[in-house]
């Protein structure tokens, strides 16, 4: 079972698959590096697919604390420095693309794309940024989180999906494999890693990527609107945005086809005269 050790001295987990250019993914919060199975599957044949758990999650360890923004990015460029990484396109997804967000001033050097999942560089509304959730969202999940650790997560799980994903044939296979299946969060890791996303604001860092982005977004997404991706279009020098129509939070999960299309061209364009 692979692992290294953070700069803070704790055990993250990570798996390594395939031969060829190096991709990392960085999952959401709450599950784990598991969720991008679909595009490992389809990837690893030409790509070294590389998912790693951010700490409190999956298999990683969890500390009592550290579970800040600035954490998080050490323990990617830790990732990074431990299997001697270089030339990566990273793709985040939802926590995992603020993630990548706030470790690009680590990585920028080592860095060839990011694909930016779900994402957002700021997680809460505030004064003229509306393109997220309300700050009281999480302030109410955070209280959930304390009544009924499992019931909340499964809520915001479930909040993922839209109504049509959710009465689709495919829905209770995806719940029982990514979250029936999940190894629970612990409450302090759970409740620190929100506080950070909560918390975060990387919009002052969007202006200063030097490298292609890409922006996929459902449209249906209740948890990080699409309105986000469009705004980070705006300010990423040469951002290619791509709106998956329909499609809610978790498109790796519902629609890989379509997702593993799009994500295909942009490592055909990030790695062009490098295979």
């Amino acid at each position: 079972m692979p692992n290294f050790l953070s700069r803070h001295s704790s055990a993250i987990h990570y798996e390594d698959q395939g031969e060829g250019p190096p991709i990392v993914f960085l999952h959401g919060w709450s599950l784990s590096g598991a969720v991008w199975r679909s595009q490992v599957e389809r990837f690893s044949s030409r790509y070294r697919c590389i998912t790693m758990d951010l700490r409190g999650h999956g298999l990683s360890g969890a500390p009592d604390s550290g579970y800040g923004m600035e954490e998080l990015a050490s323990d990617v460029a830790g990732l990074f420095a431990h299997l001697e990484l270089s030339r990566v396109a990273v793709v985040g997804w939802s926590l995992g693309a603020v993630v990548a967000l706030a470790a690009y001033s680590l990585l920028r050097e080592r860095l060839a794309g990011l694909a930016l999942v779900s994402g957002t560089p700021k997680f809460t509304a505030a004064g003229e940024y509306s393109c997220a959730l309300t700050s009281k969202e999480p302030r109410v999940l955070g209280l959930r989180l304390k009544r009924d650790l499992d019931g909340a997560c499964r809520g915001f799980f479930q909040g993922m999906f839209t109504a049509d994903e959710v009465s689709c044939a495919g829905y209770e296979q995806i719940e029982t494999e990514y979250f029936r299946g999940a190894d629970r969060l612990p409450f302090h890791a759970a409740v620190q890693t929100l506080d950070a996303l909560a918390s975060a604001d990387l919009r002052g860092s969007l202006a200063s990527i030097g490298v292609p982005v890409l922006l996929a977004h459902g449209s249906g997404d209740a948890i990080c609107p699409a309105e986000a991706s469009r705004f980070m279009s705006e300010r990423i020098p040469g951002a290619m945005l791509k709106i998956l129509d329909g499609a809610g939070h978790a498109p790796m999960l519902t629609r890989p086809r379509e997702l593993n299309g799009i994500l295909d061209t942009f490592f055909e364009r990030v790695y062009a005269g490098n295979r």
